[in-house]
């Protein structure tokens, strides 16, 4: 397949991330503005960082007042995840270069990771891949951008309505992997309690963190791997 093919398949399948990218980004501008950031600072770090949960939950620990520690070890715990997912996509790729990892690592993201993993193997290839960044990344900054300018102009209450775009990306991207697994949702509602609970003793920053490394650990142990859990279901048919 053509490079310039295999670019456009990546920007077509990639069309509607923007649907959910636009309001969590303007949501996200106009979060960073009431939390004293200008324009130039929100801009740029969509531009930069590229990395939507981490820049929220980083603005609004900021705008709390949490100290830039916790700020960097809950969003380095938030990315850990990009880990297995950069790994995963670039053995799906198959030989690439260095400069393609480096240049593709930092457009990875949740979304990048969904459709790749959806993707069959003979359509995957660094141009693809591209094509996939190419949206997201662009929509993002876009929408930043747009938030950036017109947040005074934004009425509260719409900027609350976009800011629960980011818990229905999320939603949407967590149930259809848990609807599967009672292991999963049980996981899920456990580290939620246990980041409650933690909150009431703990500053919040730190619970986030706390409930993140828990959660992650138990999982490790209560969580069956994929192949065991074929393998049960199988047995038991």
């Amino acid at each position: 397949m053509k490079k310039s093919t295999a670019y456009l398949n990546g920007v077509r399948v990639a069309l509607p991330v923007i649907l959910g990218y636009l309001p969590v980004a303007i949501a996200f501008a106009v979060m960073a503005s009431e939390a004293g950031f200008s324009r130039l600072e929100i801009i740029a770090m969509s531009t930069l960082v590229f990395a939507g949960a981490s820049q929220i939950m980083a603005v609004g620990m900021i705008a709390t007042g949490a100290s830039m520690l916790s700020v960097v070890v809950a969003t380095f715990v938030l990315n850990l995840r990009h880990f297995i997912m950069g790994s995963y996509i670039m053995k799906r790729l198959g030989k690439t270069s260095t400069i393609e990892k480096l240049t593709t690592a930092n457009g990875i993201t949740d979304e990048a990771f969904a459709i790749i993993g959806t993707t069959e193997d003979e359509k995957c290839s660094v141009p693809y891949l591209f094509g996939i960044i190419t949206v997201t990344y662009g929509s993002w900054v876009v929408g930043t951008a747009l938030g950036a300018f017109v947040s005074m102009l934004i009425p509260a209450s719409l900027s609350d309505a976009l800011g629960i775009a980011l818990y229905a990306l999320f939603i949407s991207l967590l149930v259809p992997k848990i609807k599967r697994s009672a292991h999963l949702i049980t996981l899920v509602i456990f580290t939620a309690l246990l980041n409650a609970v933690l909150g009431l003793i703990i500053p919040s920053s730190w619970a986030i963190i706390a409930s993140c490394l828990i959660g992650a650990l138990v999982g490790v142990f209560f969580v069956p791997d994929e192949d065991d859990a074929s393998k049960e279901t199988e047995v038991a048919k």
